[in-house]
């Protein structure tokens, strides 16, 4: 299926949120959000995507 993640259109296998994060290489902690909606990290086992969905995953940057 094709999606967005972070504004880059990919074709992805992952049914779910949590599969997505596994496929595409994401680990620790990360903020999701799907079509601009939080998805908590307890709900992403049964977020099931769709296509066109836009997929925005955010992680924690130290420095500045």
């Amino acid at each position: 299926m094709k999606i967005v993640l972070n504004g880059e259109t990919r074709d992805v296998r992952a049914e779910t949120l949590s599969d997505l994060l596994l496929e595409c290489g994401f680990s620790g902690r990360v903020a999701t959000a799907v079509n601009e909606d939080f998805v908590p990290s307890s709900l992403r086992i049964a977020h099931k995507l769709t296509d066109g969905d836009r997929v925005e995953v955010v992680a924690p940057m130290q420095g500045g």
